[in-house]
């Protein structure tokens, strides 16, 4: 069989090359069905995009690749294509945007988008096999038990990283790129929740509380939420991206409030009263119950001098952690780390070594902040690479 354009991967950035890409494109997957990951993401009404897309809320090594396919097709377009096909979308928490119903409206778009451009989707299809003889890439892949052989001018990698085995994430696009002399870079578990050894957190698990958490010099101000092996929540899950295993991380439990001011006031007007009591009108009273063991919070307000005071502000608002863990590719929602894109060609995504190799999405070095950000990595890229092997055609 031979094809114009081979895609491998059937997810966010795979299906949107093949909708680009023009006649004679074949994506295969070996999932049953196309888009998992869209399926299952924003609780089954998928974060599709960000109103707030910027290249700097995306890491990688060369903080400027992203740059020019993010600029080309931005979430706006993205949105355009959403409204054309009358997907009803509401706008959460920090310009985050989701389906008003099902994310598998956007599976369901984007292979209305694929049959309209006349691609070809296979799925339970495995590879077995791929070479380049030097003027087309040859792959062998197997079907319901049957091998077939495929030459393509274009070969497209999409499978993604390696978050989430279980859906059947594998490193397969950087066993590829290493095959045609791609380099590749350290990858890790992203947007991921962190661990510690000693369950210290299993009798609060469930509270959540606004913080402003901090790694390496990176902060988000979102919510934390405590769990029987450490924690989640929106905010953990950012720093996620920028701590490494040994790394300590800064959490203020007290975003925006002026604690001292409080327990100064609350001193004069209700000096009888405990301290962990005052606490737990700003705090989650189970939270305040679990500091207590560490900070010195016993007594009544009354008995409380400045120094105190201000030693239990400064604690609650830089709670230095040391988790020892995360949760894993088992529960990360995205890969850091990946394809380098060093010889990658930013506008096209076309390697600059292997002419008609392209690689695009989560399996490349560009990994966006939670909230919509690497969909729209997804779309970008893949339509970068889609209207190259178009104009090329």
């Amino acid at each position: 069989m031979q094809v114009n354009t081979l895609i491998l991967g059937a997810g966010a950035a795979g299906m949107m090359c093949a909708a680009h890409a023009g006649a004679s494109t074949l994506v295969i997957d070996h999932a049953k069905a196309p888009g998992e990951k869209i399926r299952i993401s924003g609780g089954g009404r998928c974060n599709f995009t960000n109103m707030h897309t910027d290249p700097a809320r995306f890491l990688g090594q060369n903080p400027h690749f992203h740059k020019s396919a993010l600029s080309r097709y931005t979430q706006w377009d993205f949105l355009d294509l959403v409204d054309r096909h009358r997907i009803a979308w509401h706008e959460k928490t920090l310009g985050q945007l989701f389906c008003d119903d099902k994310a598998t409206q956007i599976v369901d778009m984007l292979r209305a988008e694929m049959a309209q451009a006349e691609a070809q989707l296979w799925v339970q299809t495995s590879l077995v096999d791929l070479s380049h003889d030097g003027s087309a890439f040859r792959a062998h892949i197997e079907r319901d038990g049957t091998r077939h052989s495929i030459s393509a001018r274009n070969l497209v990698l999409a499978t993604g990283g390696k978050s989430i085995p279980k859906m059947g994430a594998t490193g397969l696009a950087y066993d590829i790129a290493r095959q045609f002399g791609h380099a590749v870079t350290d990858t890790r578990p992203a947007l991921v929740p962190l661990t510690f050894s000693d369950q210290r957190f299993a009798a609060i698990s469930g509270v959540s509380t606004p913080v402003i958490a901090q790694a390496n010099g990176t902060a988000f101000e979102e919510a934390l939420l405590f769990t029987h092996r450490g924690l989640s929540g929106p905010a953990v899950l950012q720093i996620s991206s920028y701590w490494k295993e040994g790394d300590s991380i800064s959490v203020n439990l007290l975003p925006g409030r002026d604690l001292a001011a409080s327990l100064r006031s609350a001193r004069q007007s209700h000096g009888k009263r405990n301290v962990t009591t005052a606490l737990a009108e700003v705090l989650p009273e189970r939270l305040v119950t679990h500091l207590s063991a560490d900070l010195p919070l016993g007594g009544n307000l009354g008995d409380l001098s400045d120094k105190r005071i201000d030693e239990i502000t400064n604690r609650l608002r830089h709670w230095s952690l040391t988790p020892t863990g995360s949760e894993g590719y088992r529960t990360a929602e995205v890969t850091l780390g990946g394809i380098a894109t060093d010889r990658i060609d930013s506008k096209t995504m076309m390697s600059r070594d292997v002419p008609s190799l392209f690689m695009i999405g989560e399996a490349v070095d560009v990994t966006g902040w939670l909230g919509g950000y690497n969909f729209q990595w997804a779309w970008s890229s893949g339509v970068a690479a889609g209207r190259a092997i178009r104009d090329r055609s």
